[in-house]
């Protein structure tokens, strides 16, 4: 079973990610989240997906769902630090990137130099840092599976 995080997992490819993950349960478990502004629809997946850590990008937000949570066991950061943590997860095995712009850059490097294949929708990461992408791949002997969002 491949353990997975989500990074965006409130947008189109998230969204659509996470019907795939719904419709095969045996093949694959979400252990990470994270989301920019939609902590309403983060709740609902957390609720339905059970992961072990999410993060979304303001405090307020995080407050609003550790309140949400409080009888869960489950780790709520925000901000990029909160976004590294859940995309550098131990227990993961992939990472699905689909933060849009700059903003995903950070996580998505980070999840590789901790070891994690990456399923990129993002990019923005190859635009702005390409050359140094591919050499922490080759370094890392992890894999980047492109996601086309356009088809």
């Amino acid at each position: 079973m491949k353990k997975i995080v989500i990074l965006g997992s409130t947008g189109s490819i998230g969204v659509t990610a996470l019907k795939v993950i719904r419709q095969n349960p045996e093949k694959y478990k979400v252990v990470g989240l994270t989301a920019g502004r939609n902590v309403h629809l983060l709740l609902e997946q957390i609720t339905e997906f059970k992961p072990k850590a999410v993060a979304v990008l303001h405090e307020k937000d995080s407050m609003w769902l550790k309140d949400k949570l409080q009888d869960q066991n489950i780790e709520i950061y925000s901000g990029e630090e909160g976004f590294v943590k859940v995309a550098t997860m131990a227990d993961s095995d992939i990472v699905i990137s689909s933060i849009m712009g700059a903003a995903g850059l950070v996580p998505t490097f980070s999840a590789i130099k901790a070891g994690k294949d990456i399923a990129l929708a993002n990019k923005e990461t190859m635009v702005m840092a390409g050359p140094i992408v591919v050499e922490e791949v080759k370094k890392r002997g992890v894999f980047i599976i492109p996601v086309d969002s356009e088809h």
